[in-house]
């Protein structure tokens, strides 16, 4: 049965420090209760706000969003879950592959930059393990493998949100001698896979430039030619379908966006467009793209097609017209 992730309060938690690329982040582990009743959460103490106390981020959604018949749009992070885990399920009957799931972390109506870096990781970390919860059946748990950015990123999951679990818990890159300058050794993804593996999910691979590059190989050596299936978890492809990655500096990375990126299926994604002529594009698998507005709290859509629409038209044409 799937735990949903909520915040209880318990005394004298167990301290941690971790690191997320090389931010030290002093957190709290609030483990999972024995009785199944609440999964935790992480209490987030950043440079911030100190002076203020502890910042408590929950993940279960915003209370300024509810559904509108047509718009399909989630009132928290558990319904958005559920979408997620339809949307992969019926991508995967109709033989995808390679599938993206995309959303914010900071809320459902924030835009990225609005969450500090350290803490959207730790709450994509969270909802994986909830995902996973949903959508992996208990037989398949160790014939699943979720891969992390770095090594350092394992370790901190599985003392924390994914203690106890029987997915097998893997990394793309790890720590070399220049880490401080933002180098990293690339891990040989032959080297990681197991033939019993049947599905990989890459957890939020976008700090490191070379993390996408580990996942491209990742899907050439272990999933084509294969029945296996890959889900890119909150990896802000964006970036590379937007040209924000110049091509003359990062010419790997750009040539993604025209040999690995049309294989990707999305099949959940939600990018929210702050303003006065503000929206959000959503879309869940199998329906199209929907441009959508929260007017007083309610959701229309506005614009929708079948084909992922270009960031950079919904804000300057869609959105503007509508």
């Amino acid at each position: 049965m799937a735990m949903a992730i909520s915040y209880c309060s318990i005394s004298n938690p167990p301290l941690s420090k971790t690191s997320f690329r090389n931010k030290q982040v002093s957190s709290w582990i609030i483990h999972t209760i024995s009785n199944g009743n609440c999964t935790g959460g992480i209490y987030i103490k950043t440079k911030r706000n100190l002076r203020t106390g502890f910042h408590v981020r929950a993940v279960t959604g915003g209370q300024d969003t509810r559904n509108v018949p047509g718009a399909e749009f989630p009132s928290n992070y558990t319904e958005l879950l559920v979408q997620a885990k339809e949307a992969a399920e019926s991508a995967f009957k109709d033989g995808k592959q390679l599938l993206e799931i995309e959303f914010p972390t900071a809320g459902l109506q924030s835009v990225p930059g609005d969450g500090e870096g350290g803490i959207e990781m730790t709450g994509s970390m969270l909802l994986i393990r909830e995902f996973c919860d949903r959508f992996v059946p208990a037989e398949k748990a160790t014939r699943t493998r979720i891969f992390f950015p770095e090594a350092n990123e394992v370790s901190f999951a599985r003392q924390s949100a994914f203690e106890g679990c029987s997915l097998k818990l893997d990394y793309l890159t790890k720590p070399s001698l220049f880490e401080d300058f933002g180098f990293t050794t690339k891990v040989k993804m032959a080297d990681r896979v197991r033939p019993e593996d049947e599905i990989f999910l890459v957890a939020y691979p976008y700090f490191n430039v070379n993390e996408m590059l580990v996942v491209e190989e990742l899907y050439k050596e272990a999933v084509v030619g294969t029945d296996r299936k890959l889900i890119i978890f909150n990896g802000e492809l964006d970036r590379i379908r937007s040209g924000y990655y110049p091509p003359f500096f990062y010419p790997k990375l750009a040539e993604l966006s025209k040999t690995f990126l049309p294989k990707l299926e999305t099949v959940y994604y939600i990018h929210n467009f702050k303003g006065i002529k503000g929206g959000t594009l959503f879309r869940c698998y199998p329906g199209p793209w929907k441009v959508l507005r929260n007017i007083g709290g309610s959701f229309f859509c506005l614009h929708e097609q079948q084909e992922m629409p270009s960031l950079k038209e919904v804000a300057l044409d869609i959105l503007p017209s509508a």
